[in-house]
């Protein structure tokens, strides 16, 4: 089964660029991985929301790119740098 995410992050507006970083390479590394089908990184206009995307061929796809970006020191960590919670949304495809 294919599994999606979405996640909307919030970043203080002097933290803009620092989280977009951050997202760009989160996608470079678990893109790389296998069985992922795709990932990408969008934002606002207006720099209030940073949405990254993402497709994976299994579950086992998923938590192995997760498993790579953290091995590869990737921040996923939320703190004031961000002006609410993220919202992260897991997807699941028949």
């Amino acid at each position: 089964m294919q599994v999606g995410l979405v996640a909307f992050h919030y970043p203080r507006p002097e933290y803009r660029a620092q989280m977009l970083s951050r997202v760009y390479r989160a996608a470079e590394v678990i893109g790389a991985e296998p069985g992922c089908l795709g990932v990408d990184c969008w934002f606002a206009e207006d720099g209030t929301v940073i949405v990254t995307t993402g497709k994976w061929d299994s579950e086992e796809s998923y938590a192995s790119g997760f498993a790579a970006a953290r091995a590869a020191g990737v921040d996923f960590t939320f703190d004031e740098r961000e002006v609410r919670p993220r919202e992260i949304f897991r997807l699941a495809c028949a």
